[in-house]
């Protein structure tokens, strides 16, 4: 049975950094696909980054170049280093995991129908 455990959510003023890390348990060791999605009050679900085991790897514009997404294997943790917060960045922060049907194609994006199994969720508050 996969599990994800997410953890790292924190209140914090704008510009200031976190680290979420989302422990892994039950999944694919070899071939994966994951993702790190997020959800406002009042607002939709939006995914911010994704990688797979090719460590490509995928951003929505609003995070590029400010978060980067990472995968630590043998630890089986996935993390999310966000850099220079933004109050508009304030969501909960789930961790996601797609189930691997085919090992000649690993898929890699944000939506989040692309994701079989979800983590609880971290809250993010920036404060401006």
């Amino acid at each position: 049975q996969v599990r994800l455990v997410e953890s790292g959510g924190a209140s914090v003023q704008a510009g200031g950094s976190l680290r979420l890390s989302c422990t892994i348990s039950g999944y694919t060791d070899t071939y994966f696909s994951m993702g790190w999605l997020r959800q406002a009050p009042g607002k939709s679900r939006e995914g911010v980054a994704a990688i797979n085991n090719y460590d490509f790897t995928e951003y929505s514009e609003s995070v590029r170049g400010r978060f980067t997404i990472s995968h630590d294997n043998a630890k089986k943790i996935l993390y999310l280093q966000m850099d220079n917060l933004k109050p508009e960045d304030t969501a909960m922060y789930y961790c996601a995991a797609a189930q691997i049907h085919d090992t000649s194609y690993i898929p890699l994006g944000l939506e989040g129908w692309r994701y079989d199994y979800w983590g609880q969720g971290t809250q993010v508050t920036v404060s401006s």
